[in-house]
């Protein structure tokens, strides 16, 4: 039978060794072999039939009911803040770029008139808002293939 470290010094090696590649990490990145956009498309067709097989093998409740919420809750809170805060600011740009299209529709549309409160024919408002706004998005998810 082949000897393996115990489990405590295994993991405080891979935290060791993992916790100083942080340079090697963004030299990866920035080098790559292959281009990430092109390998990724390239690997579409297999994306999709991984994905549908997991689906047929519903291996996401799976994963779910393995993690639990008390996993979910553990992580979130132990990574989640530091992390979000950072990530808003490095998006700013982007997320002001991406939502402009929108922030446009949502300025253009066309509203039938207010009634008063409570009266069913407000929906039409939320109705012609969401129509808009899907339209935009399908044009913009297909200007993107």
């Amino acid at each position: 039978m082949p000897r393996v470290r115990d489990i405590g010094t295994l993991a405080e090696k891979w935290v060791r060794r993992a916790s100083s590649a942080s340079q090697d990490y963004a030299l990866g990145i920035q080098n790559p072999t292959v281009d990430w956009q092109q390998a990724t498309l390239a690997a579409a067709e297999a994306w999709a039939r991984g994905v549908q097989e997991a689906v047929s093998e519903r291996r996401f409740e799976g994963g779910v009911r393995q993690a639990g919420t008390e996993k979910w809750q553990r992580n979130a809170i132990e990574k989640g803040p530091q992390r979000y805060s950072q990530g808003v600011q490095l998006a700013r740009n982007e997320w002001a770029q991406k939502w402009e299209p929108y922030r446009q529709v949502i300025e253009g549309t066309q509203l039938p008139p207010r009634g008063p409160k409570g009266d069913p024919a407000n929906i039409e408002r939320v109705r012609a808002m969401a129509m808009s706004l899907h339209e935009a998005k399908r044009r913009r998810l297909g200007a993107a293939r």
